[in-house]
C-alpha cells in the first residue's frame, strides 16, 4: 500500500523542509528495521542529507526515534480532529469513529509497526515524551463527549468508559494489520484481503455501537 504518513516536504535550502525529509525517511526505516536495526546513515541517504545535520536537528538516534514518534501520533490525531464528529448524533459520530481507525490503521501499516516496535520497548520513549501524551489524551475526550451526549439522549449505557471504548474500537484494526502475515500463514486467508473489508469493516461497527447501546 502506498503510505503518506507525512505532507511531502518541499526540497528547498530551509530546516522545516530538511526536518521533515528526515521525519520521513526515519519514518520508514524505524518501521522497517525497528529502532536497534535502523541505521542513521540509510536515514541520512534517503533524506538527500548528512548524518551531521541529523544529530544537528535530533541531537541522537534515540532523539529522531522519539520525533518520528511524535509526528506519527500527530498524524491520526489531526485527521481524528478533521472528522467533525461534535457535529453528529451520537451513534453516527461513534460509528464514524470507529470507520476511520479501521481505514487509518489499514491504510498505514508502518504507524501500526512503529507503535508495535514501541511497545517491544516498553513505551520508554512515548513515556519521556508529553507532545505524545497530550496529542493521545484528546483522543480520550473525544469519544467522552460522543459518550456523554449518547448517554444523555439514552441511546447509550451509563456504565461506559471512553478508554474501554477506545481499545475496543482499536483492538481489532490493529490486530488484523499487525498479526496479518501470521494470521494470513496460519489460516490461509490474508485479513487484509480486499474480499473482506466490508465485512470486517461493519463488524466492528457493528461491534462497538453494540456494546454502547442501553440495554
Amino acid at each position: 500500500m502506498n503510505e503518506a504518513p507525512f505532507p511531502p516536504a518541499r526540497r528547498a535550502r530551509d530546516p522545516a523542509a530538511t526536518q521533515r525529509s528526515i521525519l520521513d525517511a526515519a519514518f520508514i526505516e524505524f518501521s522497517d528495521n525497528g529502532l536497534d536495526g535502523a541505521r542513521v546513515d540509510a536515514i541520512a541517504a534517503r533524506a538527500g542529507t548528512t548524518v551531521r545535520m541529523i544529530y544537528y536537528y535530533f541531537a541522537s538516534k534515540d532523539g529522531l526515534y522519539r520525533a518520528v514518534l511524535e509526528h506519527a501520533y500527530a498524524g491520526i490525531r489531526t485527521a481524528e480532529r478533521a472528522l467533525g464528529l461534535e457535529a453528529l448524533p451520537p451513534e453516527d459520530a461513534i460509528r464514524r469513529l470507529a470507520e476511520f481507525v479501521f481505514d487509518y490503521e489499514e491504510a498505514n501499516p508502518r504507524f501500526v509497526r512503529l507503535v508495535s516496535i514501541e511497545n517491544i520497548h516498553r513505551a520508554a520513549h512515548i513515556a519521556r515524551s508529553e507532545t505524545i501524551q497530550g496529542l493521545n489524551a484528546t483522543v480520550i475526550s473525544t469519544i467522552g463527549a460522543i459518550l456523554a451526549r449518547g448517554q444523555d439522549a439514552g441511546v447509550f449505557r451509563r456504565d461506559a468508559e471512553p478508554i474501554d471504548v477506545h481499545l475496543l474500537m482499536t483492538a481489532f484494526c490493529f490486530f488484523r494489520v499487525s498479526n496479518r502475515h501470521t494470521l494470513g500463514t496460519i489460516f490461509g486467508q490474508d485479513p487484509l484481503s480486499p474480499a473482506l473489508r466490508g465485512r470486517h469493516r461493519g463488524m466492528l461497527v457493528e461491534s462497538v455501537l453494540a456494546f454502547l447501546r442501553a440495554r
